[in-house]
């Protein structure tokens, strides 16, 4: 039976349908968790400003030194630009995200005493910080839940049928809705692991995909068992 699409299906069967996947999915990927290594709130923020149009496993090879160095606010924000720019250039755009971090140094002191803040609202007025990067941050250093909306995730999120919204913030809260708030933080790292996994861009393993009975885009990627399996990525290359 195919599964409904979004026009055809209810709002109560589509949250059963969606809470379905996240159920199996969980089950697929029960170590899911935020990928960049941090052990402060400031070092998760840091990590995830450069993880733009980067990868986290690259960003995970430059910040031990940094986070060596640079321990606190005020350390980013009298940073040198040319010894910074040399730490963070392996994760591309360096000049740019120097500047972002010096930035946002300058503004933790001035407007935080310092602290990253723990409030939303407080975070995205931050240089460099939008709902995306302010949602990892409350999510995995605060514990405050909320939903990562990155490339994996509004891709996977379209092809469940779960929402036909392109706008993060929009898809953010249409996902909010099916789920209870409770769950947000860990969806968001099982959609994660799924996209990077399995469900992939270009060529997603369909036919290695636990999900499939519930996914109105079976079919798109490669369907045989056997050629799917190999489509699997276990472990991220620094390339990848």
């Amino acid at each position: 039976m195919p599964v409904a699409t979004p026009t055809t299906e209810s709002p109560v069967a589509l949250t059963r349908r969606a809470r379905r996947i996240y159920r199996v999915l969980l089950e697929r990927y029960p170590q899911a968790r935020c990928e960049l290594d941090f052990s402060t709130p400031l070092e998760l923020l840091v990590a995830t400003i450069l993880s733009a149009q980067s990868t986290d496993v690259r960003v995970n090879l430059v910040t031990p030194e940094l986070f060596a160095r640079y321990r606190s606010a005020a350390d980013y924000a009298a940073a040198d630009r040319a010894e910074l720019e040399d730490l963070v250039r392996p994760t591309g755009f360096f000049r740019a995200k120097t500047e972002a971090l010096r930035t946002l140094g300058a503004q933790l002191v001035e407007r935080f005493d310092g602290q990253v803040p723990g409030r939303l609202e407080d975070l995205v007025t931050l240089h460099g910080v939008g709902r995306k990067t302010a949602n990892v941050v409350l999510g995995n250093a605060f514990g405050v839940p909320g939903i990562t909306v990155d490339t994996h995730v509004g891709r996977l999120v379209r092809r469940f049928g779960w929402t036909e919204e392109t706008d993060p913030v929009k898809v953010e809260h249409a996902i909010g809705a099916l789920f209870p708030r409770r769950d947000w933080t860990m969806l968001s790292h099982v959609l994660i692991f799924h996209g990077r996994r399995t469900c992939h861009a270009r060529r997603p393993a369909c036919g290695a995909c636990p999900v499939t009975a519930w996914c109105p885009a079976y079919g798109i990627g490669e369907t045989d068992p056997v050629k799917a399996a190999r489509l699997l990525r276990y472990e991220l290359a620094p390339d990848s």
